[in-house]
């Protein structure tokens, strides 16, 4: 693992576990964060690099009137369908890895902070990151989280959570883990993220 000014961290977690909030305060302590989501949404807003190519594969009906991506039409099915999950992430996947690329390419931060949910699912990210960052969270407490952040009914976060990695194949492929999980406060998760920015020399 190399450390000082090109460190590259990999930040990953499941679904309520506070990722991005520890993506915020390792960006408070002088890393630049990449954030895979909000490059995702980027891609599949209207107008977005992706729309395109969504258009042909699935038809106009999973385009919004206002040209963006209707989230919760391709939600739906793309639950339900693996083949048309793999040929979303097939669209987006390339534009969120040029969108990164070209933000990469342009900065000068001493570390930079990959923030990606499916790093782990995502075997090429091992090999472009020097450390892999987990943010652990007890099953429940992801459930409650996201049903009081999203509004969602409990069947539908425990389906997102299915698609995802498990606690322990993150757990495994973690170099450094920042535990986020039932009883912990948000004094006590910067202070976690405060030592852990410190041991990467932030």
């Amino acid at each position: 693992m190399t450390t000082g000014p090109g460190l590259r961290l990999g930040l990953t977690g499941g679904i309520g576990s506070g990722k991005s909030t520890v993506a915020q305060l390792l960006a408070s302590f002088g890393a630049q964060v990449l954030d895979a989501d909000g490059m995702s949404r980027a891609s599949t807003a209207a107008g977005g690099s992706a729309i395109p190519d969504i258009r042909r594969v699935f038809g106009d009906h999973f385009v919004a009137a206002d040209g963006s991506l209707d989230r919760d039409q391709m939600r739906a099915r793309v639950f339900s369908d693996p083949a048309a999950k793999k040929a979303l992430e097939a669209i987006v996947h390339p534009c969120v890895q040029q969108a990164m690329a070209q933000a990469l390419a342009q900065s000068a931060a001493p570390c930079v902070v990959f923030d990606v949910p499916l790093l782990v699912e995502s075997p090429h990210w091992r090999g472009r990151v020097d450390a892999v960052v987990v943010v652990d969270c007890d099953h429940e407490t992801q459930i409650e989280r996201v049903m009081a952040r999203n509004g969602w009914a409990r069947d539908a976060v425990q389906a997102v959570i299915q698609q995802q990695a498990t606690r322990a194949q993150r757990l495994a492929a973690a170099d450094a883990v920042v535990f986020n999980g039932a009883g912990n406060t948000l004094l006590q998760l910067e202070r976690d993220v405060r030592a852990l920015a410190t041991s990467f020399g932030l």
